[in-house]
């Protein structure tokens, strides 16, 4: 794959552009602010009234609603939750854009699997940290770079690499931008979230929770042993890779880990993951999300409260309050 860097990026083109980002979420707020602080002048921020809008206002952002706020704009951000962007793109923005203007997606969830076909006169691109928001953010403060994705999916213009390639070190990915597709970003992402990050790596965690406290241990050395304990071991192979970090644990840990690592993630596990992502090829995935968004999530605010009420949560929170230095991070 090729990657570029803020040499090859001309940070001008951007400064030139009025600037929309629909929403001020998590990811959206922190491309407005880096933004700004690269010089980019011309910034409004499209948000109905709430606490997006309010965040936005106090941080010092001209805020309208997204038909006046994409009207007359060179590039419009989308920044609004994946599964509110169809609605949002057909009604607010389609109607209003500019012709010839960029259309610049932070995922490509909602264009890969044809929630959103953009105007024929449209450049159609990506730019998308490799991760939060937050993050992204505290490194443009501290002055540290970060690494970011982005595709062409369209150039009308003849222009689009270059205004992805400026965008992108203007949110503070200077470090290292990598070409890829609207196809590989997102089904990588969505595997990667699923069956590591956020659902295998919390599955996981409770199950080893359950299995200590059924047979008769403490909770609090469960929730220490199983919870607490693998920030500092992810730490380590975020800073080291995963032989680095072997290499900082003990050797009784480290024996462990080979023998018993292959017995919970087996063969059947991994038959299991290649059934994940063919749910995510398919777009079977994404139809059952976008279907579950539309009949008004009471599936998922199901399974968002039973997580809550796990007995590992009671006991973390509990053990947090004995360790405020925890919440200072």
């Amino acid at each position: 794959m090729t990657t570029y860097t803020s040499k090859d990026a001309d940070l001008e083109i951007v400064r030139r552009k009025r600037i929309a980002v629909i929403g001020y979420g998590n990811q959206a707020h922190a491309h407005a602010l880096n933004m700004r602080d690269s010089g980019v002048k011309d910034i409004v921020v499209g948000a109905r009234s709430g606490a997006s809008a309010d965040k936005a206002k106090a941080d010092g952002f001209h805020v309208r609603s997204n038909e006046e706020a994409v009207r007359g704009a060179d590039v419009v951000v989308l920044g609004a939750p994946d599964e509110k962007l169809p609605d949002i793109y057909a009604s607010d923005l389609a109607p209003n854009m500019k012709k010839g203007a960029a259309l610049l997606f932070i995922h490509g969830f909602a264009r890969h699997f044809g929630f959103i076909e953009p105007r024929a006169d449209l450049d159609v691109v990506m730019v998308a940290p490799a991760g939060p928001g937050t993050a992204l953010r505290a490194n443009f403060i501290n002055g540290d770079g970060y690494i970011g994705l982005f595709a062409i999916d369209r150039d009308v213009t003849g222009t689009a690499k270059a205004l992805a390639l400026s965008y992108g070190v203007a949110i503070g990915c200077g470090a290292g931008l990598i070409e890829t597709s609207f196809r590989e970003e997102t089904e990588t992402d969505l595997f990667g979230e699923q069956t590591v990050l956020c659902g295998g790596s919390a599955e996981l965690v409770r199950a080893a929770f359950d299995t200590l406290v059924e047979a008769g241990y403490a909770p609090e050395l469960a929730y220490f042993e199983c919870l607490h304990q693998l920030k500092l071991l992810v730490d380590l192979m975020h800073a080291r890779g995963i032989a680095g970090m072997y290499k900082a644990i003990s050797n009784t840990a480290e024996y462990g880990a080979y023998k018993t690592g292959p017995r919970i993630i087996n063969d059947a596990t991994r038959m299991e993951m290649k059934r994940v992502l063919h749910d995510i090829q398919s777009g079977r995935f994404a139809r059952d999300w976008m279907d579950e968004s539309k009949s008004g999530g009471e599936v998922f605010e199901t399974m968002r409260r039973q997580a809550a009420a796990h007995p590992i949560e009671d006991v973390g929170s509990r053990l947090r309050t004995m360790m405020p230095w925890i919440s200072k991070k």
